[in-house]
């Protein structure tokens, strides 16, 4: 039964409504949880602002679950709030979708939701034409009360840009994943094993930081790359507070399995998926306690740069030289997949 492939179209019902029963919450607030005939989740929230965020997974079919819950919850996470109830969209291929599928991407969801305290209330499942791979497309809210908020729209002129972890913690997994066979013809099962499991150490999770750090100095803005990597990211929180950046390339941490991988495909880490890391624009004189905080809770972070005046650009110092930072508008991972 478990290997038996599933026809496009939404889920048997006695397999939904096991699966339901199984791997879903109906706590933490939830009025109405799902339920076969149920078609959405009602909610009760105490916090001052609901955030909502909704984001897709498509470069990776392994550990799917895994990767859905944390790249959603990490935008809650940036903006201060706790993500709280989480509803997926999951899509599956034809002609390959078994029960047992179907059951590992449930599991994974609902374990990745149990370790950061998420319930996995609602969402829909079905049998999808045209696709090779599962999709999850992931919805995820969370509560922050209205005087804790905080958006990558904050950063100040004279602000210090702080960089956790580094570079690129997602890329490294992802390509590990997708071109294991490929990588075995040059590569040791021992390292590609450890590129894997960048998603795990140093993890690509930023919940515990964005928590930490309001506790440490005066933070203005907070933002984690994803697409288009760490140089993208860094575009975007200059965009979005109206402000200039000043970057030392040279500060900016890249794993060491990172940079293997990229020079292996020959594709640039300041423009290859980033999750895992957050950017962090923090008052100056705060910098110091910053970094040294996070370090003591095992977080490694970098002092990165400045924030500048808009009308001095985005720029990065690389090699001595002072030049514009690159954008990304297609991440350098499209490449290699």
């Amino acid at each position: 039964m478990k290997q038996t492939r599933l026809l496009p179209g939404k889920l048997p019902l006695p397999l939904l409504e096991r699966l339901l029963n199984k791997y879903t919450s109906k706590k933490d607030g939830v009025i109405i949880g799902p339920g076969i005939g149920i078609d959405a989740t009602v909610i009760k929230t105490t916090g001052d602002y609901l955030i909502a965020k909704t984001d897709p997974i498509t470069f990776v079919a392994e550990d799917i679950g895994l990767y859905a819950i944390i790249i959603n919850a990490n935008d809650i996470a940036a903006m201060g709030g706790r993500p709280r109830w989480f509803l997926a969209n999951i899509l599956l291929p034809e002609k390959k979708t078994t029960y047992a599928l179907v059951e590992n991407v449930f599991s994974q969801l609902s374990k990745a939701c149990k370790e950061l305290s998420i319930s996995f209330c609602g969402g829909h499942t079905e049998v999808t034409l045209g696709i090779n791979r599962p999709i999850i497309i992931g919805q995820m809210l969370g509560e922050i009360n209205k005087d804790d908020l905080i958006t990558a729209g904050g950063a100040k002129a004279g602000d210090n840009i702080i960089l956790t972890k580094g570079i690129a913690i997602e890329a490294t997994s992802i390509i590990a994943r997708e071109k294991e066979k490929m990588l075995l013809k040059r590569f040791s099962k021992r390292f590609i094993k450890r590129c894997k499991e960048t998603i795990k150490n140093p993890g690509l999770s930023i919940y515990k930081e964005a928590i930490i750090v309001r506790k440490l100095g005066k933070v203005h803005a907070m933002h984690d790359p994803t697409e288009g990597g760490i140089a993208t990211g860094l575009h975007e929180l200059a965009i979005a507070s109206g402000v200039g950046l000043l970057i030392n390339k040279e500060s900016i941490p890249v794993l060491q399995e990172c940079k293997i991988l990229c020079d292996y495909f020959g594709i640039d880490p300041m423009g290859v998926i980033a999750s895992g890391a957050l950017i962090i624009a923090v008052d100056q004189k705060d910098t110091e306690n910053v970094i040294k905080g996070l370090r003591i809770k095992g977080i490694d972070a970098s002092h990165i740069g400045n924030v500048t005046h808009k009308r001095k650009g985005i720029k990065i110092i690389e090699k001595g030289k002072i030049k514009r930072l690159s954008l990304f508008e297609r991440d350098e991972i499209t490449k290699v997949l």
